[in-house]
């Protein structure tokens, strides 16, 4: 059941249901990496767990760098452009309140 909050401090409320696919695996050499993906999309759910497994390992530093780090600029560069179409639809104006 996903959840929702009027203006993010109401109260909390049942906006519906919502698939998510889980998936764990264990590396040959013992780290466990679990993985949660909105929908049914396995592979998506085995890669999560994999890159989670891996991040346990040695090859943490070169797997943020070669996968986390651009995926983190993607989803940066992805809301920047959200929050300009966002930014674009709507016209702020102050009016003044007459005391001054």
């Amino acid at each position: 059941m996903v959840q929702g909050r009027a203006g993010a401090t109401g109260a909390a409320f049942n906006l519906g249901e919502m698939s998510v696919t889980r998936c764990s695996v264990q590396l040959s050499d013992g780290p466990v990496g679990h993985g949660y993906v909105q929908g049914r999309s396995k592979d998506h759910a085995r890669i999560a767990a994999l890159v989670d497994a891996l991040m346990q390992t040695d090859q943490a530093i070169q797997l943020r760098a070669a996968i986390l780090r651009p995926l983190e600029q993607e989803e940066a560069a992805a809301s920047a452009t959200r929050q300009a179409k966002a930014a674009a639809t709507v016209e702020f104006f102050t009016m003044a309140r007459g005391e001054d």
